[in-house]
């Protein structure tokens, strides 16, 4: 799992790895300037030359390192420097020494000769500690990089692309749009969420030796990118001597009339990723739908009519007795008493709960509810119900999702996956988890009911959390992404993740 550390933590690691582990900072810039040097030698066509533009800060002592290997390897390199000079680093004014010493020389932006096809541009103006929208002659050198971008030459940013908020991923006007990212040390928030991770383009993390540094030289969150060796561990191999009771009873609160789809896909879900039973609780009017989608769906009817409420709860309350899991939300029947029904019922089980869709927008009227909770409690909203759950609205919420998440959990004591393009799971302690799996296709009714029942089965088997969790969103990404190589983004429906995917990530897994 790679660690993600925010500009703040990246300083404490760079004191740390200095003042603890005896790596100076001007052995960190060399080693960060040869990493960068060598993923622009890699892009370049067979007679390219190079451009580095820098600027007076750090980032800008990187560039003029990877300038400096550039023409030690017979390059064709200008270099141009941003702002004011007198305001160079330490660092940046010695490396400057260095490369007039091999023969390199700063020009005016201006005067360098654009570049074209199979050229390189390192954009190394500004580094993780941005905090305002570029301007004046920092824009203009923008400007310049995006143009030589169009003209075909490939652009490589040091370690962020200059106009990149590091710690959230949202760009500044103007940006730099990188063809290559070169990391350096540990990854950057802004370099795995979107819309970052697109600007940054193809992200090489090179080690500069800071490996020293450990979890105790950087306070504060914990953020982590998920890889599928670490899902893939997760899973452990399943015993000769074991039968269905092994494997967990998930009980699924889900489907009304018009919506016995929503039960069906997490049912089958649940089902598809090895829990040994499933048991749908609906009103009795959608029951016999709700199993027609599968034999092996069992049922229990929830007598009357109308949204649940409290006098659903002793019904609920014993459907509940000897399961492992719940999963609760998708199209059930929603009213005034709903948010209280869920609250009241997770007051009184210990089972694991998984919420979603209604049943999130039901305890949004009042998500105290849920610290009364007796077991853990998972959430799974989009970015519209993340909102309805914050009282803040939608784009404030997409804008400062790894801030939102981390405070919903740790305020409800309860693990929240919010869903989109690089879903985070947030536990309580602080950690985040960053999913790279998944693609537009899943963009479909259903996709989230399907998440629901994959988190519900791998409770329900006793993974502990947040693993359980992290690891049923890899797994649902990759499922999307198996099913979509098969039959494209398109025409991609939730059904094919259950049939297709999931089968193929487990196969995959097994061998």
């Amino acid at each position: 799992m790679l660690r993600v550390l925010t500009a703040a933590q990246m300083r404490q690691a760079e004191q740390a790895a200095e003042q603890r582990h005896g790596m100076p900072s001007a052995l960190l810039m060399e080693n960060a300037g040869r990493g960068l040097a060598d993923v622009a030698r890699a892009l370049a066509g067979p007679h390219g030359r190079f451009v580095v533009v820098c600027g007076p800060g750090n980032n800008g002592g990187d560039g003029l390192v990877a300038a400096r290997f550039l023409l030690e390897g017979g390059a064709r390199v200008s270099v141009t420097l941003v702002g004011d000079t007198a305001k160079l680093t330490t660092e940046s004014k010695r490396n400057l020494e260095a490369l007039r010493g091999f023969g390199g020389a700063a020009l005016a932006l201006e005067s360098v000769e654009p570049p074209a096809t199979g050229d390189v541009v390192v954009d190394a103006l500004f580094g993780t500690g941005l905090s305002r929208a570029p301007a004046g002659a920092f824009a203009e050198a923008i400007s310049a990089i995006h143009r030589w971008r169009r003209a075909g030459a490939k652009v490589v940013a040091a370690d962020v692309p200059s106009g990149l908020q590091s710690d959230t991923g949202e760009p500044f006007s103007p940006c730099v749009e990188a063809d290559a990212t070169v990391a350096f040390g540990f990854l950057k928030p802004g370099q795995v969420l979107e819309p970052g991770a697109s600007l940054c383009g193809r992200v090489h993390r090179v080690d500069i030796g800071m490996g020293g540094a450990s979890s105790r030289d950087i306070p504060g969150a914990e953020l982590f990118v998920v890889e599928e060796s670490d899902a893939r561990r997760t899973l452990p191999a399943r015993k000769a001597d074991t039968h269905k009771g092994t494997y967990g009873h998930v009980l699924v609160v889900a489907g009304s009339r018009g919506k016995t789809g929503a039960a069906a896909l997490v049912a089958k879900a649940a089902l598809r990723s090895g829990a040994g039973l499933v048991t749908v609780a609906t009103r009795s009017d959608a029951l016999e739908s709700v199993q027609s989608h599968s034999a092996e769906i069992m049922g229990i009817p929830l007598e009357g009519s109308g949204p649940l409420g409290l006098g659903d709860l002793d019904a609920l309350l014993a459907a509940a007795e000897g399961k492992d899991a719940l999963v609760m939300g998708p199209g059930i029947p929603r009213g005034p008493e709903t948010g209280r029904l869920i609250g009241e019922l997770l007051s009184r089980v210990e089972l694991p709960a998984v919420l979603d869709a209604d049943a999130l927008n039901a305890v949004a009227e009042d998500p105290s509810v849920l610290r009364r909770a007796k077991g853990p409690v998972v959430l799974t909203p989009h970015p519209g119900e993340m909102a309805r759950l914050t009282g803040r609205p939608t784009k404030e919420v997409q804008s400062k999702r790894l801030d939102m998440v981390g405070r919903l959990a740790a305020g409800l004591n309860v693990t929240v996956v919010l869903k989109g393009d690089r879903t985070l799971t947030a536990h309580a302690d602080g950690r985040v988890f960053i999913n790279t799996t998944g693609n537009p296709g899943m963009a479909t009714g259903g996709s989230g009911d399907v998440l629901s029942g994959v988190c519900g089965a791998l409770l329900a088997q006793a993974f502990p959390l947040p693993d359980a969790i992290w690891t049923a969103v890899y797994t649902h990404g990759l499922a999307g992404d198996l099913a979509a190589a098969r039959r494209g983004q398109l025409g991609l429906v939730a059904g094919d993740l259950i049939e297709q995917g999931l089968c193929e990530v487990w196969l995959r897994w097994e061998r």
